[in-house]
């Protein structure tokens, strides 16, 4: 793994810093992760790398793991115009972008910015639609035990009491939340975000996890 830090400019949050993970060479895949922080996905992005022969760039969304947040930059759709510039400053080619829940979200307005640089799209539980009657679970109202609960499968492995943390880590998990609450608000959706994407042409793959309680099965 190799850490890099970019200067990415947008006219929406001006001139930002972009911390990324990166692993392997070849075909460049760009991973987006949900709330968790920016260590959720950095053993599948590794992985990933190492058994495709490819290239996994894995931002950290600003704002996320210590990471200062401009406060122009606010909105799903912002981030999503940070990520599609990085591609055209690399010089990107034939990238396929992979986000998971928020990420995810991220992913579908990046298509939507359609970038001849961008060929296909994965989301994994991506939040970001109104489904009637399939709400997002208000992640902001929970306990971190019931947030637990509703994420995994088998939650144990991964259960942390954030009272008994550090408090630079409690202060970076607060970091997190904040930027998470900024980003997507309580709701975690977009109800004009369904109509858009039935105008959107580009290869997808969806996939969701039978126990994901955040946006079950069916909102998938």
């Amino acid at each position: 793994m190799t850490s890099q830090t970019y200067l990415v400019t947008t006219a929406d949050a001006g001139a930002v810093e972009l911390a990324a993970a990166e692993f392997g060479s070849g075909q460049p895949f760009l991973l987006l992760r949900g709330g968790a922080g920016p260590q959720s996905v950095l053993p599948f992005g590794e992985q990933f790398a190492d058994e495709h022969n490819v290239r996994v760039i894995v931002p950290t969304h600003p704002g996320f793991g210590g990471t200062t947040r401009p406060d122009r930059l606010a909105t799903i759709g912002a981030l999503a115009g940070l990520y599609d510039q990085l591609i055209t400053d690399l010089d990107l080619e034939d990238v396929t972008v992979i986000g998971n829940s928020v990420g995810g979200w991220i992913t579908a307005e990046i298509a939507l910015l359609r970038s001849p640089r961008v060929s296909s799209i994965v989301l994994i539980d991506a939040v970001g639609l109104d489904v009637p009657g399939h709400p997002v679970a208000d992640f902001f109202a929970m306990p971190m035990d019931e947030v637990f609960a509703r994420t995994f499968h088998d939650p144990e492995p991964f259960r942390i009491d954030p009272a008994a943390l550090p408090t630079a880590a409690q202060a970076v998990a607060a970091g997190n939340r904040a930027a998470l609450a900024t980003y997507a608000g309580a709701t975690m959706s977009d109800p004009g975000l369904a109509v858009r994407l039935g105008t959107l042409e580009i290869p997808a793959l969806v996939l969701w996890g039978e126990s994901d309680r955040i946006a079950d099965a069916d909102y998938g």
